[in-house]
This record gives structure tokens, sequence and C-alpha cells, in this order.
């Protein structure tokens, strides 16, 4: 039984807790198709493969947009503590952010498809992102809700870019992008400070450190995308991207404790994200370098979404998912 049949089976009496953090799923199984498919492009890898993923992903969307939308109606008031929630109004983004990449995925499929993505993506995104920012504003924000959720909301609109070219002119996607490029600066500070001078994480929250890969990956992508040069900025943005992948590889142990949440979700599109930037790489360089580690990459991706579907799939069975936290 896949995922989505799983999602499906969720009992109603469990819906009020359905979280939103769910939409995570689809980031992540999302983010597997695309490095699939730019891997058949560029590195000569199987295409079939990507439009499976592709069919996964954008079933996973419906489905648990279907359940979403039903928790709305049903639990209005749940919905509203979630939206309210210093911590989990930053997941939201993932709504929009997922309507992005399967944008960027249906780009040269369906394009009809992609530009009713992108547009819905697109406008969902700025509403998430300047509502996110006015409840910073108006409310008292603990330094120990600070966590690299944070990024999704903000630098979410990096991909607006990545998604738009084509379909709305440049200084708008501009736009997008320095938004995300300058909070992305910002946010990275206050979050390190919380990291290094205050209390560590709660363990659901360990995964959330993947989430420092995204930024100067999708970064580099959504800047390729814009001016089409491999420049010194570029560079800069790829060896971020790096560093911290291999940095969150360091503190391996950090994580291999960790009991099983749906935060675990965190671990895959950042993973996602520094492979299409490698392989991006190698298209501009044609260094062998780049080659190999982009399979390295898009393998390390593949496995780290299928190890984390399967415990989602485990702890649906046992009734661990969608229960009062």
């Amino acid at each position: 039984m896949n995922n989505q049949e799983h999602i499906s089976a969720i009992p109603s009496n469990r819906l009020q807790f359905f979280p939103i953090m769910m939409f995570a799923i689809v980031m992540g199984f999302t983010g597997l198709s695309l490095v699939l498919s730019k891997l058949s492009e560029v590195l000569y890898f199987p295409s079939f493969i990507a439009s499976f993923f592709g069919l996964i992903s954008i079933g996973l969307f419906l489905i648990i947009s279907f359940f979403y939308i039903k928790k709305i109606i049903l639990f209005k008031e749940e919905v509203k503590k979630e939206f309210l929630h210093p911590i989990r109004i930053n997941f939201f983004a993932a709504i929009s952010i997922s309507l992005l990449l399967l944008s960027v995925f249906y780009r040269h499929s369906i394009v009809e498809l992609s530009q009713i993505l992108f547009i819905l993506g697109a406008v969902l995104h700025l509403f998430f992102t300047m509502f996110t920012f006015k409840y910073w504003i108006n409310n008292s924000i603990e330094i120990q809700h600070s966590n690299p959720a944070w990024f999704i909301p903000v630098v979410g609109n990096i991909i607006v870019p990545i998604a738009g070219k084509g379909f709305l002119p440049d200084d708008i996607l501009y736009f997008f992008f320095s938004i995300g490029i300058f909070f992305w600066i910002i946010l990275f500070a206050i979050i390190l400070n919380r990291i290094m001078f205050h209390k560590q994480f709660a363990p659901k929250f360990m995964p959330t450190l993947f989430i420092l890969i995204a930024p100067p990956a999708i970064g580099f992508l959504g800047y390729i995308k814009l001016t089409g040069s491999l420049d010194f900025f570029a560079h800069m943005l790829y060896s971020l991207g790096l560093f911290f992948t291999i940095l969150v590889f360091i503190m391996y142990k950090n994580y291999i404790k960790i009991k099983f949440f749906i935060s675990w979700w965190a671990f895959t599109f950042p993973l996602a994200a520094i492979a299409l930037s490698t392989i991006l790489m190698y298209e501009f360089t044609h260094q062998s370098f780049y080659a190999i580690l982009s399979y390295v990459f898009a393998l390390l991706t593949a496995v780290v979404v299928f190890l984390v579907a399967k415990q989602t799939i485990v702890h649906m069975f046992k009734k661990e998912i969608c229960i009062m936290e």
C-alpha cells in the first residue's frame, strides 16, 4: 500500500489533528521527481522514472489538500490554532511551494497546467510571506520559537523565479528573488544565534537543520535561471549549499536516535535542492567531479525519501500520526 492510500485511510476522528506539515511530503516527493527529471535531461537517466514520481507527487498533493480542506470545513478552530502558532505558521507556505515545484516539474510536458500551478503558487506564497511577517511584527516571538523552518515562507520566494521564468517579466521575478535572498541572510543570523547561545532544539525539530541547505542551493538555481551566468555569486551560493550539506552529515549523530516525527520530511527537499544544484553545476562545467556528485546526491535523496516514506507508513499503521501533541 502506498503513501496515498495510507493518507486516504485516516479516520475522521483524527482529522482535527491532521497537521499542516503533511505538505512537506509533497515537497519531498516533488523534489525527488525534479532530481530524476534533471538527471534524465543531463546525465542519461531513464525519464519514465521521473514521470512516475511526478504522478505520485501530484496525487499526494491532491489527497493531502482534500483532507486539509475537509479539516478547514469541519475543524476551523484547529486550523486557526495552527495558523496562529509561532512554529506551525511557517509550514503553511509548504502548500504554495508544493504548487511551485509541481509547476516546475510539468513545465516541459503540460505548459498550461504548469502556468496555472505557478500563478496559484506565486500568489499564495506572496500572501503567506506577508502574513508571516505581519505575524512576527505584531506578536511577541520568543527566541526558542526560532528554527530553520522560518526559512520556508520567506526563502521560498526564491522558487518563484525558477518556476516563473517566461510566465512573468523578469522585474517581478527579481522582486521575489530579492526578498528570499535578503531575508535568508537576516534569518540565518537569528537562527545561528539561537543555535549557538540558547537551549538546543527539541528532538522533533532537529531534522529542520537540513533546511539550512535549501536557501543557498535554491538561491543558486534561481540566480542561474535569472542571469544564465555561472559567476562569482553563483559559485558562492553553490559552495554555501555544499558546505551546509557536509555540515549536516558530519552532525549525523544528532539525527540517528531521534524518534520519528512528521518533521523527518525536512530531511528530503533540501537534499533534492543540493542534488539539483550539483546537476546544474555539471551542466555548466562538464567536470566529472560534479557528475559523480550529482549521482551521489540523487541516490541520497532517493534513499532518504524512501526511508522517511517507509517510517511514515509504519507510524500511520501504529496511529502515531494525526494525534494530539
